[in-house]
């Protein structure tokens, strides 16, 4: 049995696989994720390099496919020290998963979300739980607004299922929609950090990070331009980061020995603030009864 063990969403490209093959240095990473060769891919070039990875299939914009995995990764039976919520998308087309909700605030919200409760009752006191956000749901940070962000758009957790977001947000295709369901994650590590304070409940905005599969809709050019001439800069830049650079700072974070919990980091790993919004116990609160409540309405 090792000592520690690691699930990571979202493993198999960017900011994910460096993490998952920086935490396979520490311990058992459970890899969790929709596509089963990609996931062969990561686990095999951890294994070759002496590590243990386990591979467990998951869809997170689907609940059924969620709740699986969380069955599956407690039958592993292991040591999980540290969960870390990465996986995200950010697609310039409105879609909806097989409940018709909107494919961005499942795949970013309510999945993690799911997966989160399912397994909380299952981790050790002390354990890390660390999701990564965006700080794009702040409508007063300016790197976000001049980049055409305009803020979360929260109105409900049933209107963010249907795709419905607060009037006067952002022209940027799906910007509403990320930033809303990044907010959305934001504000459930505050109100799970009040909830269950045995375990540590923390959020991290990595950095812009060109070259990430984030943008996997944009032109070969622009990932191509993004990939191999502005990744490798992107330290050196103010707000950016790259998958390298970021998957050391969460690694850092989620094996922290501290006591910490309830905080937001930025790039650097310093402790930042989100939105006025986010930061209010009663938003933070809401949003989680509202996530809840209308979970109540799909049955298990």
């Amino acid at each position: 049995m090792p000592d520690k063990a690691y699930v990571i969403t979202g493993p198999t490209s960017g900011f994910g696989r460096r993490t998952a093959l920086e935490l396979a240095k520490r311990g058992t990473v459970v890899l969790v994720g929709r596509d089963a060769a990609k996931l062969d891919d990561v686990r095999g070039s951890i294994e070759d390099s002496g590590g243990k990875a386990v591979s467990v299939l998951c869809d997170l914009a689907d609940l059924t496919s969620v709740r699986r995995a969380a069955a599956q990764i407690v039958g592993l039976g292991l040591p999980v020290t540290g969960l870390l919520n990465n996986a995200g998308v950010f697609p310039s087309r409105p879609g909806t998963n097989a409940l018709g909700w909107d494919i961005t605030y499942a795949t970013n919200h309510i999945g993690p979300f799911v997966l989160t409760e399912t397994l909380v009752p299952h981790l050790e006191d002390g354990t890390h739980v660390v999701f990564i956000v965006s700080a794009v749901e702040d409508p007063e940070r300016r790197p976000a607004t001049m980049s055409g962000f305009r803020g979360a758009r929260y109105l409900s957790a049933e209107a963010s299922a249907r795709g419905e977001w607060q009037p006067g947000g952002s022209k940027l295709p799906g910007g509403d929609a990320y930033a809303t369901s990044k907010q959305c994650g934001l504000a459930t590590v505050f109100a799970f950090a009040r909830e269950t304070p045995r375990l540590r409940f923390n959020a991290i905005e990595p950095g812009f990070a060109p070259g990430t599969d984030l943008g996997r809709d944009a032109n070969l050019f622009l990932r191509l331009l993004s990939k191999y001439a502005l990744s490798p800069l992107a330290p050196l830049i103010k707000y950016w980061t790259n998958p390298g650079t970021a998957a050391r700072l969460i690694t850092r974070v989620l094996t922290d020995e501290s006591d910490a919990t309830g905080v937001y980091y930025d790039e650097k790993g310093r402790p930042m603030r989100g939105s006025a919004q986010v930061h209010d116990p009663a938003f933070n609160a809401r949003v989680v009864a509202e996530t809840r409540a209308l979970l109540r309405t799909v049955p298990a």
